[in-house]
């Protein structure tokens, strides 16, 4: 069985899929606030299986079948489903190949590129380069596993630009969900190094599949990104707006790629806003 985080709450299911390197619990403040509404699980996608090997896993296009497993395994239809960054694309997939399973579909900043993107990928793989071109491998293969507490590293993400528009209540929520406790008291991470930078090498290069089937989209799709994001960016919204203009995408001013994490209330009312109105039974 698949692993799975249950948020609890009333109503009709959602299914929440994780970014790389994010645990669920990272986005508590988020689905905390869909709760009164939905009966919320998170997926643990395959870096958070007990005994799943990085080696295993060539491109992304297994996430998704995962994904579909899981609604297998606890008998779901006609589901919700919110997709942060790599879980966007793992949600994107699964709704193009099984569409009458998904009441309708929430992608928050997914790694969607444009074709030219994609094919230059596809290049730097050939060349042998991607875990040396790739912005994020570098800092994630260095990323320290193991602390005696969590004050020194809120500290030293404190001082990160990445994380400049987290609130202090949601840096640590971060830690706390990236973070289990070990036998002698301390903490280590619970998404492996080798995991977070396997993923980045094998994203994007078999997306052509994703470009192909957006025209024929069915659930109704609401794409939020981050005015700031540096992962779906003005390019690639103005190609989806020109190929499934039926997808609605809204940009929240003050935010990044982590904007659950960054502006949770806004996300769940943005969301909450779009499923009223999109689904009006649920």
């Amino acid at each position: 069985m698949i692993p799975f985080s249950d948020f609890g709450g009333q109503g009709a299911p959602l299914c929440f899929l994780h970014a790389n390197g994010y645990p669920p619990e990272c986005y508590r403040p988020l689905l905390g606030v869909l709760t009164p509404h939905y009966r919320v699980l998170a997926m643990h996608q395959r870096p958070l299986w007990p005994h799943a090997r990085p080696e295993e896993l060539q491109d992304w296009h297994p996430l998704s079948t995962d994904f579909l497993r899981f609604l297998d395994e606890q008998t779901l239809a006609q589901t919700v489903v919110i997709g942060h960054s790599m879980g966007g694309i793992a949600a994107l997939r699964a709704a193009l190949q099984q569409p009458e399973r998904f009441r309708a579909l929430i992608l928050l900043d997914p790694v969607l590129f444009p074709p030219g993107f994609i094919l230059f990928w596809r290049l730097v793989r050939a060349l042998g380069w991607g875990y040396r071109l790739h912005p994020l491998i570098p800092a994630a293969q260095k990323r320290r596993r193991t602390f005696d507490d969590l004050e020194r590293p809120f500290a030293s993400y404190r001082r990160r630009p990445a994380f400049r528009y987290l609130s202090d209540d949601a840096l640590r929520i971060y830690l706390e969900g990236v973070t289990q406790r070990t036998t002698n008291n301390g903490y280590t991470l619970r998404y492996s190094p080798e995991w977070e930078t396997h993923i980045y090498y094998t994203s994007v290069w078999r997306d052509f599949d994703l470009w192909r089937g957006l025209p024929r989209l069915k659930p109704p799709a609401l794409l939020l990104r981050g005015a700031e994001t540096d992962t779906f960016l003005p390019q690639t919204a103005l190609l989806v707006r020109l190929l499934a203009a039926h997808i609605q995408i809204q940009t929240l001013p003050r935010t990044t790629h982590l904007l659950p994490l960054e502006a949770p209330q806004e996300v769940a009312e943005r969301i909450i806003h779009f499923l009223g109105h999109s689904l009006p039974s649920s």
